[in-house]
């Protein structure tokens, strides 16, 4: 007998775009075919660039654009593949950087951007922009991080944690330092220098070529952990040394390195004398951590930043003696902005500073500052006395902003969108991320005279946030509705995809891999509402110290406010079925928000979430919450395990096995907190991922698990 409609069973919905989860997992979140890391020579007339040959294809070449052309110059594949197996240090360092492709996934120049190196495996490699094949260099190990001096006629590498340097030909290999025990090393940083503070360089060529700036790492002092994969067991634990919150950092200390075997100790000072340093609750005045240095026509140059980071200092270097001499100090009350590229100077020693004396960092050059309100993100590059850095006005748009002492301040980049550059001579490299898609344009003298092609794929779904501004903070955000939603048609359960923390912003005027999920959600039948609170970057210093003492109550509200502004000027959203979801801190805000606020919050995923903030390392964590010997109150309070008999609203913890930024303690911790206070909860454990989710089968899947259980979850 034939089924009737009110006889036959209800079939559930087939996702839209269902294709999607592995699309996004095979294009590695829509990034292979994009050009990454332009370099232009001082001459603008080649431009130097890595991208794969399309939008699914994970090998990095080494490109050369020149006279509006394109070519490879060193296709890994050819040179014995794609430089899959790594040293350690290496695979940290790729790591530390979240690389998500193999190939050329960094090179170097010389001064005239004429030797290129890079390396394969450990294998050192170089080639030159005007012509010829490339060759392998012979080095005395896996080589890591190599750098050619300014002249092209010696390369520093880094093997088995020694300083050496080789001639492009593979002759007169030399040792310039070697580790005195197995925790020391030279030309590399630190765990925290990467991770953190996000210097990620160790080792820089004086402008002669004759010697070198080093740093010496010894993690002696700091605790070691254990990263395990327990799907291997025959496979032992990958030991590693991590600088948690209130124990020992790294000693790290710098030397000139002369190639005639010459070595000069830096003499950094101890400490920030009280008369510089801001009192507070926790001092530590101990100069712990070298944010930033390098070597400039001047000489060289480091800054260094005190343990409780409300002191930093630029300090010149004496090659000869290794006396500092301090060119600018910086204090604050609650702690010093890093801003990338800054302090320092130009061509010609004019200093460039941060201003402390407004809500935004802003930049001083000379006698000279950025115009009132313009937030500075980061110093780009110095032509002479041209200095180039990009800001934004408005939270949700950065922009390339040029200064020469005749024309002062001058907007490079017009179009709305997150935009960065490369500048060599009169040639700028704009690389930009719009709502129309990423691009990458070559100018000339501020003119377009070509692009780089873009290869990456095109997603299925097509972003169409609407840009809003909710509640009395104005909490920037968008919210993105299923294609073709009529207001009144139905009721939308609703979803809030929220990174919130003080390293990244999501609510920009540019189309991110994120945007991409939050629409494919939207597809399913959610209204996703994407919200930057309350210690997000782009407003200002007192929105960034909203959070200092309390990461978790004011970002947790913020949230709370935006999805009910939210429901009050789009009534379609249903606040009866309210889920969220994140990774990383955004993971962490998942699970706090259905743990403190399960009255608003109905369900949650919850990837990477570092739970335990006793758990994270010095420099990221005590910037917020201090030393937890000092704070332990505010270390309990903001600690995810100190609510785990709260929860009454489902919730799945995501969370790679592999992970060395937040360690899969973290939600072993959480769920056994849980497990003790009798609270049902989902763990879903990733074999062999770190905190960046690479495998293809694991990334594509994962969407469609976190869509399984929210509909369940919200019983949609």
């Amino acid at each position: 007998m034939p089924e009737t409609a009110a006889a036959r069973p209800a079939r559930p919905a087939r996702p839209a775009f269902p294709d999607f989860p592995r699309h996004f997992a095979r294009t590695r979140r829509f990034s292979l075919g994009l050009p990454a890391h332009p370099t232009v020579s001082p001459d603008g007339a080649r431009v130097l660039f890595v991208r794969g040959t399309s939008g699914t294809d994970p090998v990095r070449r080494l490109w050369l654009y020149e006279d509006g052309e394109e070519r490879v110059i060193a296709d890994p594949l050819l040179l014995g593949g794609g430089g899959e197996d790594l040293p350690e240090a290496e695979r940290i360092r790729q790591e530390r950087a979240r690389t998500r492709t193999t190939g050329v996934v960094s090179y170097a120049t010389d001064a005239a951007a004429h030797l290129v190196v890079f390396t394969l495996g450990g294998t050192l490699w170089a080639v030159r922009t005007d012509g010829g094949d490339p060759w392998r260099v012979a080095t005395a190990g896996p080589a890591v991080d190599p750098r050619p001096c300014p002249d092209g006629s010696w390369i520093a590498y880094v093997t088995d944690g020694a300083l050496r340097a080789v001639r492009p030909d593979g002759t007169g290999d030399r040792l310039l330092a070697a580790p005195e025990s197995a925790e020391v090393t030279y030309g590399l940083p630190d765990h925290t220098a990467a991770e953190s503070i996000g210097r990620d360089r160790g080792h820089w060529w004086s402008p002669a070529g004759d010697a070198l700036l080093a740093a010496r790492v010894d993690t002696g002092p700091v605790r070691t952990w254990y990263v395990a994969d327990p799907a291997d067991p025959q496979k032992p634990p990958r030991a590693m040394r991590y600088p948690v919150v209130g124990t020992a950092n790294a000693l790290t200390s710098l030397h000139v390195l002369r190639l005639d075997g010459g070595r000069t100790p830096v003499l950094l000072p101890a400490a920030a004398d009280a008369e510089h340093h801001e009192p507070g609750p926790w001092t530590d005045p101990a100069f712990e951590y070298v944010t930033a240095a390098g070597w400039d026509a001047s000489g060289p140059l480091v800054a260094v930043q005190s343990r409780d980071q409300r002191s930093l200092h630029l300090l010149a270097i004496d090659p000869a003696t290794g006396a500092t001499t301090v060119l600018q100090r910086v204090r604050d009350r609650v702690w010093v902005d890093v801003v990338p590229g800054a302090p320092g100077r130009t061509a010609a020693g004019t200093p460039l500073a941060v201003t402390t004396d407004g809500d935004v960092p802003g930049l001083r050059i000379g006698a000279d500052a950025t115009p009132a309100g313009l937030h500075v993100r980061e110093v780009i590059a110095t032509v002479g006395d041209r200095v180039w850095f990009t800001a934004n006005d408005d939270p949700t748009e950065v922009h390339v902003w040029s200064y020469d002492p005749g024309r002062g301040f001058v907007r490079v980049s017009a179009e709305p969108g997150v935009h960065t550059a490369a500048v060599g001579g009169g040639t700028v490299v704009l690389d930009s991320l719009t709502e129309s898609g990423p691009s990458m344009t070559v100018l000339k003298d501020g003119e377009p005279v070509g692009r780089i092609p873009v290869l990456a794929e095109e997603p299925q779904v097509t972003p169409a946030p609407v840009l809003l501004r909710l509640g009395e903070r104005e909490l920037r955000s968008q919210l993105y509705l299923p294609s073709g939603h009529e207001p009144g048609a139905r009721r939308l359960p609703v979803l809030l995809c929220p990174y919130g923390g003080a390293g990244l912003q999501l609510v920009v005027r540019a189309r991110e891999w994120w945007s991409y999920v939050a629409q494919w959600f939207a597809e399913q039948g959610f209204a996703v509402l994407v919200t930057d609170g309350r210690g997000t970057p782009g407003r200002g210093r007192a929105w960034a110290r909203e959070v200092h003492g309390d990461r978790l109550t004011p970002t947790v509200q913020d949230q709370v406010d935006a999805v009910h502004a939210a429901a009050e000027r789009f009534p379609d959203l249903d606040l009866d079925a309210v889920a969220i979801r994140g990774w990383s801190y955004g993971g962490y805000l998942a699970a706090a928000a259905v743990l403190c606020r399960p009255d608003v919050f109905h369900a949650a995923v919850a990837g990477a979430a570092p739970a335990d903030r006793r758990l994270y390392d010095t420099h990221w964590e005590e910037r917020f919450l201090g030393h937890p010997e000092v704070f332990p109150d505010a270390y309990d309070h903001n600690s995810l395990t100190t609510y785990a008999d709260r929860l009454v609203r489902p919730l799945l913890l995501v969370h790679g096995v592999a992970d060395d930024n937040v360690h899969l303690a973290h939600v072993l911790r959480l769920s056994s907190a849980l497990l003790a206070a009798g609270r049902e909860h989902s763990v879903l454990p990733l074999s062999g991922a770190s905190h960046m989710v690479t495998d293809e089968e694991q990334a594509g899947n994962l969407l469609r698990q976190e869509l399984a259980f929210l509909k369940k979850s919200l019983k949609v």
